[in-house]
C-alpha cells in the first residue's frame, strides 16, 4: 500500500472518463488498497482513481469513519425532490469551495475485490461524496457543475491561483 500523490487541475487525467474494470488483479487490488490509504486522512471524503493519475473505475470514500470502495460504481438511484445545496471542495482543486446544489439522496452499484455485487448508499456528505466520485470517473469536476455565474467566479480564481 502507498500513499499517493493527488493530481491536480489542469491534468487531463482528470478530464478523461475512466474505464470499466473487467478483471480483477493484483493490480486492481494495489489500486484499490492505496485509494483507501490514500483517502484515509481527516478531512478526505472521497477519492476517485484518476485522481491519483489511474485511468480505471474505482473509487475510495471516508464518511464519518466508513472507508469502504467501490469497483465499476455507476448511480443507480437519486433523489427527485430533495436537494442540497452546500459548499464543495475537491483534493484535485485545492483551495476552492464552491456552493454546489446535488441530490440529497444517491444509492450507487458496483462490485468489491471478490466481483460480489456492492451497494453504497447515504444522504448528506456521503450522497455527495458518490455524485462527486462517480462524476470523475467520467471526467467531470465539481466545478462543471456550478451555476453559469459562480462557475465563472471559480474559474477565475483556479486560474488565478494556477
Amino acid at each position: 500500500m502507498a500513499m499517493r500523490e493527488i493530481r491536480v487541475v489542469p491534468d487531463p487525467v482528470l478530464r478523461t472518463k475512466c474505464d470499466e474494470i473487467t478483471h480483477i488483479d493484483d493490480r486492481v487490488k494495489g489500486l484499490v488498497e492505496d485509494l483507501l490509504e490514500t483517502v484515509d486522512m481527516e478531512g478526505r471524503a472521497g477519492l476517485a482513481a484518476n485522481q491519483i493519475g489511474v485511468n480505471l473505475r474505482a473509487f475510495a470514500y471516508n464518511i464519518d469513519d466508513d472507508l469502504g470502495y467501490v469497483i465499476n460504481p455507476r448511480i443507480v438511484e437519486l433523489s427527485e425532490e430533495s436537494y442540497q445545496d452546500g459548499d464543495e471542495g475537491c483534493l484535485s482543486v485545492p483551495g476552492l469551495w464552491y456552493p454546489t446544489r446535488r441530490h440529497m439522496y444517491a444509492r450507487v452499484e458496483g462490485i468489491d475485490l471478490d466481483g460480489r455485487p456492492l451497494t453504497v448508499e447515504g444522504t448528506d456528505l456521503m450522497g455527495r461524496c458518490l455524485q462527486h466520485e462517480v462524476d470523475h470517473l467520467d471526467g467531470l469536476l465539481y466545478l462543471d457543475r456550478l451555476e453559469r455565474s459562480v462557475r465563472r467566479r471559480a474559474m477565475q480564481e483556479l486560474r488565478a491561483s494556477l
